[in-house]
């Protein structure tokens, strides 16, 4: 079965491709530089949310704890993406935890010192709400794809994001380029490490994922993956990881 290349989207800065140039000016002015080693957290479920976070370097996971203490991966992060919580200045709490998958660099921005560039910039303003409704529509179509299409079309839909997320064409195939363990991709599609296990196996049997030499996973064939999920083929900035 041949691959199905797809268009490479933006691999850094993703979040500039939303803000102005004249906006980045005004938030530099209020970032400051936090570095955080791998496996610490950036901030946990239910602290008070009165930041936001520029990944300047490295990659970070987005995780919820559930009643029963499964922890669910909602979303990865790499350099160029922002990320947190718009909430009441006083009581808004994270709904969600991050954690570092590497040491990273992070520019911090209070929610106060945003309020103020926002009070005053309605062009700012415009495109943080613009930023809000693509998270927003990010979220709801994985849960979309978690819900409708049973585990295999999460896994594939899941392999699709990463795709656009972090992968690279060489020669036949996508390679994504970050290392993931099958307990990674069992927290991101909520079953079982065993079941994922089997579904990856079956995958490259039929030839439509395989690993390179250094055990990154390739797709081979992308469009096999888009007919098990029915894709709907959406943009690039909004089908991600």
């Amino acid at each position: 079965m041949e691959s199905t290349k797809m268009p490479q989207p933006p691999k850094s800065d993703y979040s500039k491709h939303i803000f102005s140039e004249e906006t980045w000016k005004l938030l530099n002015e209020i970032m400051f530089e936090h570095k955080i080693k791998k496996g610490s957290y950036l901030f946990a479920e239910n602290e008070i949310s009165n930041r936001l976070f520029y990944v300047s370097k490295g990659q970070l996971k987005m995780t919820k704890m559930t009643d029963d203490g499964k922890e669910i991966m909602i979303h990865l992060f790499r350099e160029g993406d922002l990320l947190g919580e718009f909430g009441s200045l006083d009581e808004g709490k994270h709904c969600f935890s991050a954690v570092a998958k590497e040491d990273c660099i992070i520019d911090v921005i209070y929610l106060e010192d945003l309020d103020f560039i926002l009070s005053n910039n309605g062009k700012a303003a415009m495109e943080f709400v613009r930023w809000m409704a693509r998270k927003n529509q990010i979220t709801n179509l994985k849960l979309r794809d978690l819900l409708l299409y049973g585990k295999k079309g999460a896994l594939c839909s899941t392999l699709i994001r990463l795709s656009n997320s972090f992968g690279e064409v060489e020669g036949n195939g996508i390679t994504i380029k970050i290392n993931l363990t099958n307990q990674e991709f069992s927290d991101m599609i909520g079953t079982s490490r065993e079941t994922v296990n089997r579904m990856l196996a079956a995958l490259k049997k039929e030839k439509v994922i395989d690993h390179d030499e250094n055990g990154l996973l390739r797709i081979l064939n992308l469009q096999y993956l888009r007919d098990e999920c029915h894709c709907e083929l959406c943009p690039l900035e909004v089908c991600r990881i």
